[in-house]
């Protein structure tokens, strides 16, 4: 099972842009399905984006056009660049990946968009 780290969260104004990082370690990472999830204060946790193991990605409406999922298999990273962000984009960010019977999760990145 791998052990996921997420980076690049912080403080943009709307608008604006960031690019989350996901960093498996372990072995296998290229098997996996990879999900980012967010959780706004007070909200259900929702699927953003998924990127499948042979690079198929689907996005939720809410972020069509504005962010893109990426995977570098060698890098054992999965990517999440948001741009245009907007305060409704604020939350905290999570990596999920699954195979087979394994399910990991990070720690989460909070994203805050406000002017």
């Amino acid at each position: 099972q791998v052990q996921l780290v997420e980076s690049g969260g912080g403080s943009v104004q709307p608008g604006g842009s960031l690019r989350l990082s996901c960093a498996a370690s372990g072995s296998g990472f290229s098997r996996y399905a990879v999900n980012w999830y967010r959780q706004a204060p007070g909200k259900q946790r929702e699927l953003v984006a998924a990127i499948t193991s042979g690079g198929s990605t689907t996005y939720a409406d809410s972020v069509k056009g504005r962010f893109t999922i990426s995977r570098d298999n060698n890098a054992n990273t999965v990517f999440l660049q948001m741009n245009s962000l907007k305060p409704e984009d604020t939350a905290v960010y999570y990596c999920n990946a699954r195979w087979f019977i394994y399910d990991s999760w990070g720690q989460g990145t909070q994203v805050t968009v406000s002017s």
